[in-house]
């Protein structure tokens, strides 16, 4: 289909717009209540500046690095695809990289905020905390919806609309390696000199490397995750409306009503999701997970209602199509559960590892790699079990839907993990600042239930990819199909194919050692600057001399910008390279290598980084001799291996495997002659 799509005429593409305008006035207002409440003392004020200083000055440079090499993807992309793809492509970057100054604007002033609030007790400070965290997740899902609706409008093709999610796949792709890197190579540089050497704890302001740290969290957890998921979002979204285009059975059936349906699921979803920001409150338990886990169900059962609705208003009431949508619902609960499981202190995996960092790091790290590996198995039948049983409701469509209705929950998961690095840095500013023992109390209660939140959307992410990659893949055979006048078989005895899946296969081993050497490096520069500031700047320990926190803060900005390089331009190369020089089928055995193997590369190294992070926080409440003791030792070294895992390489396997899918779709009908 390629009619233009005038502004306004279909109610389904109107909605969205409104709701994503809603969003984004909702998250303003947000934004206003943060900003009104107090920061603190002079020296929690001038800490809080240190960290916005150095993320900004980060995401400043990332940008000026990421733009030089998305002007010349965009003159590629402009011979080669068109004007539409390619101004789709630089309003899918500027959106995304919008989305993330904005989320991380908000989170490096709640910090502060958050830490101040913590005098007040736990409810006024989660109050601030999760407010910070639901203006990235607001943001991120309002500028998505309205980004693709726009750009679909403007184009009248839902197949031009994949300019757009490239553009978004990029700044995710070099948001994710180039914070991931940042991020942990400043956390494992604090931990090695500061923890190990000079037994000092963690946040301590004599420590060089602690303002890099907290920048981290932010450029990490903040900036990269975002980008991640609008990216997911916005690729879903398009996947679902490519697939009902090309598919003549599910248009005839459904009308139009079946391309624009996924902006129908998205417009209840992000209504939702804001109604579900209202109950992040404690309860008399005073649980902190309780009350974040209340607004991620409020938000999946408004949208359940707001799906059945849409459903019979626009899909003729069709049990199958909302069946579909219902599983994406109920993947997004399980993942959580099982991510939980293999995550939390409250459960066996975390124990077992803080149990076995007894008898020394070398069977800590053991034990975190065998319960990262068997994290990856319930996650996969779930998925597998998604995938069989939206397909028998409604086929491969059933399937695209039951990814969008994944997605629909962004909103609320990318508050519940943005709001994990606010109060990271509220407990450090605390620690930092010296502030009473209690509110560091308050902010340690905080983080470690934000430690799980980030290991939860770190699973939901993985998940949802996995689902839209299944999507993307189906609308990459169509197109290929589509452009060559004939179904394309893609047999398992076909050679191309198997040399295919072998470097599919490959890709992700290959992009995840490049991302844990570039931790490496950057972590031995920061390590190496801390020593030479503990030997040569006097009075440090004592508390009399003052650590040069900015020559950190400049090693690890530099070093992130110039590793963040190969392994971007090796996912964006890597498909154009296969798919010219070995044709479609080829190309089509890489997308399922990079899938499968990326899936199961992803999980293994979210969860066992989270295991290991979580169990060296165990010990260090009290249990197996608590901080300074050996078990602790043994645990702080595991930690430095799960930091690059659950930080940089794992969550950065979500946007290779969707710019690879994404970058094929978009090269398909250019190499369709090479079969």
């Amino acid at each position: 289909m390629s009619t233009s799509i005038g502004l306004f005429q279909d109610p389904i593409t109107t909605g969205a717009l409104i709701a994503g305008l809603i969003t984004i006035m909702f998250a303003v207002y947000l934004i206003m209540d943060i900003l009104k409440r107090p920061e603190g003392n002079e020296r929690m004020r001038e800490i809080s500046l240190a960290i916005r200083v150095g993320a900004m000055a980060y995401l400043n440079r990332q940008t000026k690095t990421i733009s030089a090499i998305a002007a010349l993807v965009f003159v590629v992309i402009y011979y080669s695809s068109g004007p539409a793809v390619a101004f789709g492509f630089v309003f899918g970057a500027v959106l995304s990289a919008m989305a993330g100054y904005i989320g991380m604007n908000v989170s490096v002033r709640a910090n502060v905020r958050t830490a101040e609030a913590a005098r007040s007790g736990m409810s006024a400070a989660l109050s601030v905390a999760f407010k910070g965290g639901a203006v990235t997740g607001l943001m991120v899902v309002g500028l998505a919806l309205i980004g693709v609706t726009v750009t679909y409008l403007m184009t009248g093709s839902p197949a031009l609309t994949i300019g757009f999610g490239f553009g978004a796949s990029l700044i995710s792709l070099f948001a994710r390696v180039g914070g991931g890197i940042y991020t942990k190579a400043a956390d494992v540089g604090a931990d090695l000199v500061g923890k190990i050497e000079k037994g000092i704890p963690e946040d301590d302001p004599r420590n060089p490397a602690v303002i890099a740290d907290n920048v981290g969290d932010n450029v990490g957890d903040c900036a990269g995750m975002g980008a991640d998921l609008f990216e997911t979002y916005a690729v879903t979204l398009i996947a679902a409306m490519i697939l009902a285009s090309t598919s003549p059975a599910i248009v005839q059936k459904y009308g139009n009503a079946a391309v624009t349906f996924p902006f129908a699921l998205g417009t209840v979803a992000v209504l939702a999701t804001i109604v579900g920001t209202f109950f992040a409150w404690l309860g008399k338990s005073e649980s902190i997970t309780g009350a974040l886990y209340r607004s991620q169900i409020v938000t999946s059962g408004l949208s359940a209602i707001g799906f059945w609705y849409v459903n019979e208003k626009y899909m003729n009431g069709d049990k199958a199509i909302f069946g579909a949508a219902v599983v994406g619902l109920v993947v997004t609960f399980l993942l959580t559960v099982i991510t939980e499981y293999y995550t939390s202190t409250e459960y066996t995996p975390v124990r077992k590892v803080a149990e076995a960092s007894e008898t020394g790091a070398g069977t800590n790290i053991i034990m975190g790699l065998a319960m990262g590996m068997k994290s990856t198995a319930l996650p996969v039948v779930v998925i597998v079990t998604a995938i069989f049983t939206a397909g028998w409701f409604a086929g491969i469509y059933g399937i695209a839907i039951s990814a969008v209705a994944m997605l629909s929950s962004t909103g609320m998961i990318i508050a519940m993990d943005t709001y994990g690095p606010i109060t990271d840095n509220a407990g450090g500013i605390a620690e930092m600042a010296d502030l009473p023992k209690e509110v560091r109390v308050v902010t340690d209660k905080l983080d470690a239930v934000g430690n799980t939140t980030k290991a939860v959307t770190k699973g939901y992410a993985i998940g949802s990819a996995a689902l839209a990659a299944v999507v993307l893949f189906q609308a990459y055979s169509d197109t290929i199909a589509e452009k060559a006048g004939n179904v394309i078989p893609f047999l398992i005895t076909d050679p191309s194919l198997i040399i295919g899946l072998f470097i599919g296969a490959a890709l992700p081993f290959l992009f995840s050692a490049f991302c844990m050497e570039a931790v490496g490096r950057a972590a031995h520069g920061i390590v190496f600057e801390v020593r030479r500031q503990f030997k040569e700047i006097h009075g440090i320990m004592e508390g009399t001399g003052k650590p040069d926190y900015a020559a950190c803060v400049d090693i690890v900005t530099a070093s992130a910008l110039k590793e963040m390089i190969v392994p971007g331009v090796m996912a964006v190369a890597a498909p154009i390279v296969v798919g010219f020089a070995l044709g479609p089928i080829a190309l089509a055995g890489v997308l399922g290598g990079v899938i499968v193997s990326g899936l199961m590369m992803a999980l293994m190294m979210a969860n066992g980084g989270a295991t290991w992070d979580n169990a060296k926080k165990y010990i260090e409440v009290g249990n197996h001799g608590g901080k300074g003791s050996d078990a602790h030792k043994a645990a702080v070294v595991g930690d430095t291996v799960g930091d690059p895992f659950k930080d940089t390489a794992g969550p950065a396997l979500n946007a290779l495997i969707k710019v690879i899918n994404t970058i094929s779709l978009i090269i398909a009908p250019l190499i369709v002659h090479l079969m």
